[in-house]
């Protein structure tokens, strides 16, 4: 059976939507698992006895934290963030997976069609 070029070109567009499919969600699975991390490290430090020494992990030295306080906003800013991120990136991951439902429904109807002209 041989394809056209047309359909050739659907098909290539259909992979390439399935590539990029594939990346949103790994990069949506990565920035949840930071937000977790970061929510988990937020509830740690609330359950610090008050003059608890925290260190902060800076590149590859820890340095200790003079700022609890100001420490937590900015861990919590960036849970926002990310949390955020992950909701935009859901939103793309929904919007392409449908696009991509729909073109495989549609290339699967050329296919079966062109396959019924050849049989």
């Amino acid at each position: 059976m041989e394809i056209s070029e047309e359909m050739q070109s659907k098909i290539g567009q259909f992979q390439q939507l399935q590539q990029q499919v594939q990346y949103l969600s790994a990069q949506r699975i990565q920035l949840d698992a930071q937000t977790k991390e970061i929510a988990k490290t937020i509830e740690e430090i609330g359950k610090l006895r008050e003059g608890s020494p925290v260190y902060r992990s800076i590149g590859s030295l820890l340095v200790k934290v003079e700022d609890l306080p100001g420490m937590r906003k900015e861990l919590e800013e960036q849970k926002e963030t990310l949390e955020v991120r992950v909701r935009t990136l859901e939103k793309q991951e929904k919007h392409m997976r449908e696009q991509h439902q729909k073109m495989q429904a549609e290339l699967e109807k050329e296919l079966s069609a062109v396959q019924g002209q050849k049989g």
